[in-house]
């Protein structure tokens, strides 16, 4: 057996999912940026995308990407990676990634079909809470009152969250 950096089969190189992720892992461990996702076409186009507890530099996607393509041999198997952050726009895909998001406002689909909008006052390891401003009758009276209330979503029952951003 040679000293070959990437996977074979029957002499074919594969560049897998789990063989990037753990890659990427190595060179994250012990710092707070980490994986949201990794796609990789039937080209060996690369997509790694990265998020971390206080946000991404582009100096974190540049230091992944090489310490990546450091471990691939470009001579015995052609690839094109990309490391990029997570995105504002991209669905958030892991609970890790809601405490720097808190006042931020959400728009959530539910596994059930309902949606939940509102914005993120709390998280912890099982869910969310939302807030949101409902008008409703008074209590007494005619007319109608601006109510606040809180919505309690655990993390199971997302099927996609997305922030809401202002232009």
């Amino acid at each position: 057996m040679g000293d070959e950096k990437v996977p074979s089969f029957f002499g074919k190189k594969l560049i897998t999912k789990e063989y990037i992720l753990s890659l990427a892992a190595n060179h994250l461990k012990d710092t707070d940026i980490f994986i949201t996702g990794i796609k990789i076409g039937s080209d060996n186009s690369i997509h790694v995308f990265i998020d971390g507890d206080h946000g991404v530099t582009i100096d974190n996607c540049v230091a992944l990407s090489r310490a990546i393509e450091s471990q691939l041999d470009r001579n015995k198997e052609d690839f094109a990676l990309d490391v990029s952050s997570h995105g504002a726009t991209t669905p958030l895909v892991m609970p890790r990634q809601y405490p720097k998001h808190i006042g931020r406002n959400f728009e959530i689909k539910l596994l059930d079909g309902n949606k939940a909008e509102g914005t993120l006052v709390s998280c912890n390891n099982d869910g969310l809470v939302l807030e949101y401003t409902v008008r409703e009758n008074k209590p007494v009276g005619k007319g109608k009152i601006n109510v606040t209330k809180q919505h309690v979503i655990n993390y199971n029952q997302i099927k996609e969250s997305k922030i809401k951003l202002k232009y």
